[in-house]
């Protein structure tokens, strides 16, 4: 974890082995594929540059072929480097390390952004969907995936007073150290906050219980899930919800100056590297190193 007095810590995967142990040997197949079809639905057909908000090592990447570049931003060096890893280097790919309360980018600059199973790590969700409006173009998607307190089994635990927490209440659960559930109406209001505009819900993973997995075939789970899916229009009772949402067209689309921004000072940071292996910004003088191509912005 990162603890910085100016703006909310900030959980810190370096060193881990998350994307092994918990995707790969987790027995999470069925999560994963279930994921994979909400994303299919939702994403645009085609894009210029994409925002990868909590990129980790890159699982989901792949799945948004239909931009040209993707931008993978993580506060993890060491899942960024898993993620070059598997992903290689190419001009397609953009390796940056940095925290989403201070976003390292220009205004306006991309035309989508997804946060996938990341915005249980925020304490001040608020605070980071606005960082997200502020990068996107207007009229841009922005696909967000959160965990949903008042999800079923939940409800069932609270009603046979087996759990404390109320998953009717609107405010957040913090379950366990910086790892929150939230509230589906508690989203939304903090979308249009942010100065977004829902467009549609997906309720996911509707049979995330071991019996069921150990029990069902994956395949059939995830069938199912597809087919309950398009239920998140109306209510939102599963353990992971994603939405689709449009950064309001607030002002007129403007070509974006530069790609970085000092996340220190706002300044634009130069568009080539005076040095290869560091930014400087001409305006605070704060550095940045470039190791092995990921950007530190940290």
């Amino acid at each position: 974890m990162n603890n910085n007095s100016d703006h909310p810590p900030v959980i810190d995967y370096e060193g881990s082995d998350y994307q092994t142990s918990f995707w790969d040997e987790g027995g999470r197949e069925y999560e994963d594929q279930s994921e994979r079809i909400a994303l299919k639905r939702l994403l645009p057909d085609q894009g210029n540059l994409l925002l990868e908000i909590g990129a980790g090592a890159g699982r989901n990447t792949p799945r948004y072929s239909g931009f040209q570049r993707v931008v993978l931003l993580d506060y993890s060096l060491t899942q960024l480097q898993q993620a070059q890893e598997h992903l290689g280097r190419s001009d397609r790919f953009i390796y940056v390390a940095g925290d989403v309360y201070r976003l390292p980018f220009v205004k306006d600059l991309f035309d989508g952004a997804t946060m996938i199973r990341t915005l249980h790590h925020m304490k001040d969700p608020l605070a980071s969907l606005r960082q997200v409006q502020r990068v996107l173009e207007p009229n841009s998607p922005f696909l967000l995936e959160y965990a949903n307190k008042q999800n079923l089994k939940a409800i069932l635990r609270y009603l046979l007073g087996q759990q404390e927490w109320n998953p009717f209440a609107l405010e957040a659960v913090e379950f366990t150290d910086l790892n929150f559930d939230f509230h589906p109406k508690s989203i939304r209001e903090w979308l249009a906050d942010a100065g977004f505009k829902l467009e549609r819900q997906l309720t996911v993973s509707h049979f995330r219980i071991n019996f069921l997995k150990k029990v069902i075939p994956t395949k059939v789970l995830v069938f199912l899930d597809s087919l309950f899916q398009p239920t998140g229009s109306w209510w939102q009772f599963s353990p992971s919800v994603f939405t689709r949402s449009l950064k309001n067209n607030s002002s007129p689309v403007k070509e974006a100056k530069g790609f970085f921004q000092c996340p220190s000072c706002g300044s634009a940071l130069p568009d080539h590297e005076s040095q290869p292996d560091q930014l400087v910004c001409q305006s605070c003088a704060a550095v940045y190193p470039i190791q092995d191509g990921i950007y530190d912005f940290r």
